[in-house]
């Protein structure tokens, strides 16, 4: 039985559709909740896999966000369809703290916390939002009085994280791809439907205390019965302020890089030098730079004021999500907030390189090209975090105390409790990327080491 007799000519359209989104992409982890929107993305890479490419290689991740007293059920569910469908299935338990952003934004955060901590390296993440969603999403954004950055909605791709390559240090950039975005909900219901595919209905979409909810349960259907292509035209009024915002960032690259420190801090002198405007425009591109979220108007005001005003003496922090915005040596700093490691203490494989807690980075030995000495036979390689004391760097004639040093050397204060400090049994031997005491020196006309630290951050 061929192809065509399979299918209606939707679904062809939707399977072709998805081919042509994922282009020469072979390795894919997609998004898989079990609802219809995922059910149909993952069929039609199974179609795919199975009619056109046989190497391409599929795995689901499902998100137990432990929120619904049925969420137990949809793991088996989906667990189910990908044995049936012969595609390996990951399940990922999450906590969801709706304490700070709400319940609808921590799951999310939540949920793509766990795609990055799933994805292989030679992998791109696919989600299966819809044309529907993109119009939610660009309503949504319009309701908090967001501008074109806001409202350019959801890309169909978009970089999703970086890896690093532990052996060679090289690094290797992921997308995330959103397949069935110019597709209607109602078409992938009407796949559904063509290919019997069973799906998860989740109840608390019909609870329209989430602004979701309420959109879709209630506002879009009187939009769309007075103009049935209002979904088309958000979608295209959220591309146009894309377009808008591809321009500005093309226009405003030079200006950026001026004001940018080599570690990605953003200049407050020359932003004092702006207009009002540009001011703006650069710190929301100076957001975008570091992966992050754009802020709001009244965000943009507060960091401003609260934090690059600040008097000469504070020290101001603004929380803007999972980060801090800093003030340091005038420039404004985003700093991811950690549980803190002073006191505790990681033993280190040495010389294999070592992945760093709190997803800090990687340290990687070099040899024969530095000023540390190597660890002697029995000595123990470990790595520690927060120093307080006394010490003897290199460079220096006497004695002083850390917190002195880190001053001198002009280490932000944040980066001073995560700084790996390697130590040689119960001695301090260097602060990676700082400095080396006395006791880590390498005798004279001896091979020393480096130690490269490559930060996540």
């Amino acid at each position: 039985m061929n192809e065509k007799n399979l299918m209606s000519q939707l679904s062809m359209q939707i399977i072709n559709t998805v081919e042509e989104k994922i282009k020469h992409q072979r390795h894919i982890l997609v998004g898989f909740s079990g609802g219809l929107d995922s059910t149909v993305l993952l069929h039609c890479l199974y179609q795919l896999r199975e009619q056109r490419y046989p190497d391409l290689q599929i795995r689901a991740l499902h998100i137990h966000h432990g929120l619904n007293p049925k969420a137990d059920y949809w793991v088996q569910h989906c667990e189910q369809i990908c044995l049936e469908w012969k595609i390996p299935f990951i399940c990922r338990r999450v906590e969801v703290d709706a304490s700070k952003k709400g319940e609808e934004a921590a799951a999310r955060e939540a949920r793509y916390q766990a795609y990055r901590a799933v994805i292989y390296p030679n992998e791109v993440m696919v989600t299966a939002q819809h044309l529907d969603d993109q119009a939610e999403t660009f309503m949504l954004a319009l309701k908090r009085g967001s501008g074109p950055a806001g409202l350019s909605a959801m890309p169909e791709s978009m970089p999703f994280m970086t890896h690093v390559d532990v052996e060679s240090g090289e690094k290797i950039n992921s997308l995330l791809l959103r397949p069935l975005l110019t597709l209607s909900r109602s078409q992938l219901d009407h796949y559904a439907q063509q290919f019997t595919l069973c799906w998860i209905e989740d109840d608390s979409n019909q609870d329209d205390r989430y602004d979701r909810n309420f959109l879709r349960l209630h506002v879009m259907p009187i939009l769309n019965q007075r103009w049935p292509h209002f979904a088309s035209a958000a979608a295209r009024s959220a591309a146009l302020c894309a377009e808008q915002e591809s321009l500005l960032d093309e226009l405003l690259t030079s200006a950026l890089q001026e004001a940018l420190d080599y570690q990605g801090g953003l200049s407050i002198e020359v932003l004092q030098t702006c207009s009002a405007e540009k001011r703006n425009a650069l710190i929301r591109r100076w957001f975008g730079y570091h992966n992050l979220t754009m802020p709001g108007y009244h965000q943009l005001q507060r960091i401003w004021q609260e934090v690059a005003l600040a008097r000469q003496d504070a020290e101001p922090i603004f929380q803007f999500g999972s980060y801090d915005i800093r003030r340091y040596q005038g420039y404004l700093w985003l700093v991811r907030r950690m549980k803190s490691l002073v006191n505790q203490q990681f033993t280190w494989d040495y010389p294999a390189p070592h992945i760093l807690p709190n997803s800090l980075g990687c340290l990687v030995v070099m040899h024969g090209k530095g000023q540390i000495r190597p660890p002697a036979t029995g000595e123990v390689v470990s790595i520690r975090f927060g120093l307080q004391q006394t010490i003897n760097i290199v460079g220096r004639e006497h004695s002083r105390h850390s917190k002195k040093i880190w001053q001198e050397l002009g280490v932000a204060p944040w980066m001073r409790a995560r700084t790996p400090l390697i130590y040689y049994n119960e001695q301090l031997i260097t602060a990676v990327g700082c400095f080396v005491t006395r006791q880590g020196l390498v005798d004279e006309g001896k091979q020393g080491i480096a130690i490269h630290w490559d930060r996540n951050d």
